[in-house]
C-alpha cells in the first residue's frame, strides 16, 4: 500500500501477528497475568506529568487488567481503558481502582473502539506491538489534543545470573516459532508512524517474588499460554525454569530489579504536519 508517494509500508514482523496476539484472551493467560512484575510507581508520575492539555482525559489502549488505567484514573478527569479481552477486563474491575467512577472500561479493539476525544494523553503498555500500526497510529494522532502525546510504556528487568540459560530455554518451549528480537519504537519510526520526542527511565526498584510465582509469570507472556502449550510441555518448561532459578533463591524467593521506561512522541507525524507527502 502507498501513501501519497511514500514507499510501500514495511511488513509487520510475523511474530507480532494476530494469531499470537489472540493468546492474551486465553483463560490461562488471564489467570497468570497478576504474576507479571508491576511497573515502578515512578512510571505513573511520569505519565501524569505528560498530561498538559484540558480536559485531562487519557486513553489507555490494550489496557489488560488496567495496571496503567487504574493508577491514572485517580489523577485525571477520566480514563478510557480499551481492551479486547473480556477476561482481562473482568479481572481488572475487581482490582484496586477498578471501580473508580473516572475509569471507563471499553471492551473493543484499539482499531475499532468507540472513542471520546480529545485525549490529553494516549498510553500503551505491553500492547501496542500487537495492534495494526497503520490503523491505530493515525487514529491516535487524530484523537489527541493539540499538545498531547502518545506514551509507550515498557517494563524491563535488570540482568539476572540465569539470563544466558533462560535465553536458550525459551526457544525450546515457546509456541511463537516466528519470534525474533525487536525494538518497538525503532519499528514504528522506520515506518514513519512515530516521532520520538522524549524518553525517561525510572530508577531500578526491587521486586521480590516466590520462585513458583516467577515461573507462572511466563505463562502470561507471548508464546507460553498453558492453553496452547499443553500440560506436558508446560510442566516440562516449569521444571526446567525452576531448576535454573532455584539455586539463586533465598527461602524460595528471588529478587528482581525492575525499571520502567516511558517513551513519548507524536503518532503518524508525517500525516499530521503539512499534508504534503
Amino acid at each position: 500500500m502507498r501513501r501519497g508517494g511514500q514507499q510501500p509500508t514495511l511488513p509487520k514482523p510475523a511474530h507480532l501477528g494476530p494469531a499470537y496476539a489472540a493468546q492474551f484472551q486465553d483463560r490461562s493467560v488471564v489467570a497468570a497475568y497478576h504474576h507479571r512484575p508491576p511497573y515502578p510507581a515512578a512510571v505513573f508520575d511520569i505519565l501524569a506529568d505528560l498530561v498538559v492539555d484540558d480536559p485531562r482525559v487519557v486513553l489507555d489502549v490494550g489496557c489488560g487488567t488496567g495496571e496503567i488505567a487504574r493508577q491514572l484514573a485517580a489523577r485525571v478527569e477520566r480514563v478510557d481503558a480499551v481492551d479486547q479481552s473480556p477476561g482481562m477486563m473482568a479481572r481488572g474491575r475487581l482490582l484496586p481502582g477498578g471501580d473508580l467512577p473516572t475509569l471507563r472500561w471499553i471492551h473493543a479493539s484499539a482499531e475499532d473502539a468507540p472513542l471520546r476525544p480529545p485525549y490529553a494523553l494516549v498510553t500503551a503498555g505491553a500492547s501496542l506491538h500487537w495492534m495494526e500500526w497503520d490503523v491505530v497510529l493515525p487514529r491516535f494522532r487524530d484523537a489527541l489534543a493539540p499538545r498531547a502525546a502518545l506514551a509507550i510504556v515498557d517494563q524491563q528487568t535488570l540482568p539476572t545470573p540465569w539470563d544466558a540459560d533462560l535465553a536458550r530455554l525459551i526457544p525450546r518451549f515457546s509456541t511463537n516459532r516466528d519470534y525474533r528480537p525487536y525494538d518497538l519504537v525503532a519499528e514504528l519510526m522506520a515506518r514513519r508512524l512515530f516521532r520520538r520526542d522524549g524518553e525517561e527511565r525510572t530508577a531500578s526498584v526491587p521486586f521480590t517474588q516466590a520462585v513458583d510465582a516467577y515461573v507462572e509469570s511466563f505463562h502470561a507472556r507471548n508464546g507460553f499460554s498453558r492453553d496452547r502449550m499443553g500440560p506436558q510441555q508446560a510442566a516440562a518448561f516449569d521444571d526446567a525454569l525452576r531448576a535454573l532459578v532455584s539455586p539463586h533463591a533465598d527461602a524460595g524467593k528471588i529478587e528482581l530489579g525492575i525499571v520502567g521506561v516511558v517513551t513519548w512522541g507524536q503518532p503518524a507525524p508525517a500525516r499530521r504536519s503539512s499534508g504534503a507527502a
